[in-house]
């Protein structure tokens, strides 16, 4: 069994259903990126890629189940969960569940391992592929005008890009700050 094709299926399955709390575009739009990111940066910095591919993919199940507000908690639970169902080991599927913990960067839990740290990393980077859904978010969620939404995606991008940790991700993303920046003036 691939347990990595196994686990992205069950989320673009819950990405698909109707009560997928944020529709099926996360899986596109979301999803993909931060695992693009996780596995280029795992295998750049020797992080046991297997774990960050699965955790890449689970990250935010919560949030897609459960809705937005405590989905680390939730998606931790979830990801338990299927991966015992899937027959993962026990101590891989601590690492999943701490990554899944950890990469909220609103919720000041440090990311301690490599692999934490990635998932974290990831996460942020993908906002810099989706300008168009942190527009929707500010739009829908928020209920903003459109000058409010261009300053909260403004702000939310700054703070997003001083997040970052590792200089090759703000290397990696920068020229995409750089552009956002200049349109969002």
């Amino acid at each position: 069994m691939d347990i990595v094709k196994e686990v992205r299926d069950f989320v673009e399955k819950e990405c698909k259903k109707p009560t997928s709390k944020y529709g099926s575009e996360p899986f596109e739009f979301h999803f993909k990126p931060v695992v693009k990111y996780a596995v280029k940066m795992a295998g750049e910095l020797g992080a046991d890629k297997e774990v960050v591919e699965i955790a890449a993919w689970l990250h935010d199940i919560g949030s897609i189940i459960e809705g937005r507000g405590k989905h680390h908690l939730e998606g931790a639970k979830i990801a338990e969960s299927k991966l015992k169902e899937l027959g993962y080991p026990k101590a891989k599927i601590e690492l999943v569940k701490r990554c899944i913990l950890s990469h909220r960067g609103s919720e000041k839990v440090k990311p301690k391992t490599l692999e934490e740290k990635i998932i974290a990393e990831a996460d942020i980077m993908s906002n810099f592929e989706n300008i168009g859904g942190i527009f929707k978010a500010a739009f829908i969620f928020e209920g903003l005008n459109q000058e409010e939404a261009k300053k909260s995606v403004r702000k939310k991008l700054q703070n997003k890009y001083h997040q970052l940790n590792f200089e090759e991700s703000k290397k990696e993303v920068k020229p995409k700050y750089e552009a956002a920046m200049l349109l969002l003036k």
